[in-house]
């Protein structure tokens, strides 16, 4: 498979947030790439493109000054949640977990995913049938890179997630593409203590 053709005329193996799961292949992970750390926002690199999507962070619930963002987040975290950038697929922390529990928001500890709906999508990145609670996931159309996409993002925070599609088998539901820097994971007893922590709500 070739790689897909920007529209400066740009050769790139890994586009913005993520594509359709056929123009991925797993090669992807023996290419070279920089340490992901090591992006520079606005970069082209394994991060991926600078998406032009414009999320309206005044109506996030939680609300942090750059400088805050900056102290809480790592560089990565940062430049994904916070800048709309894209990890390496088959580099980052979450792509292959296998293990029982919910994946939060990095920006806000939301629980957006659980793991019962992960699945092996193929592109290298985390990818998911649907949100915990889809008002916790909102969707702004996406149109960089010459192709029209859904970028989702976590409502509470505004914290940039990845990509929604409509691609995913047997019709479960959708693909939601996320970033593993966008995450942070609990296990399914230490999910159960917190729910029960908190008044045994489940959200």
């Amino acid at each position: 498979m070739k790689a897909p053709i920007c529209a400066a005329a740009l050769i790139v193996s890994v586009l913005a947030a993520c594509v359709p799961a056929s123009a991925v292949m797993k090669d992807n992970a023996n290419a070279p790439a920089k340490d992901a750390l090591e992006c520079k926002p606005g970069e082209i690199s394994a991060c991926g493109l600078p998406s032009n999507v414009v999320i309206d962070m005044s109506k996030a619930k939680v609300q942090r000054t750059d400088a805050e963002w900056r102290a809480r987040l790592s560089p990565l975290q940062y430049h994904v949640a916070r800048e709309q950038g894209t990890e390496p697929p088959f580099r980052n922390a979450f792509w292959d977990k296998h293990d029982d529990g919910v994946y939060f928001c990095v920006g806000c500890e939301t629980p957006l995913f659980d793991s019962t709906t992960k699945f092996d999508s193929g592109t290298g990145w985390p990818s998911f049938y649907q949100p915990i609670e889809r008002s916790f996931v909102g969707v702004e159309r996406d149109y960089s890179l010459g192709m029209i996409r859904d970028e989702v993002h976590c409502t509470v925070c505004g914290s940039h997630l990845g990509h929604v599609f409509d691609d995913v088998p047997r019709k479960k539901g959708r693909r939601y593409c996320i970033n593993s820097a966008s995450l942070r994971f609990m296990t399914r007893a230490n999910y159960d203590a917190w729910v029960a922590a908190n008044d045994g709500v489940k959200e």
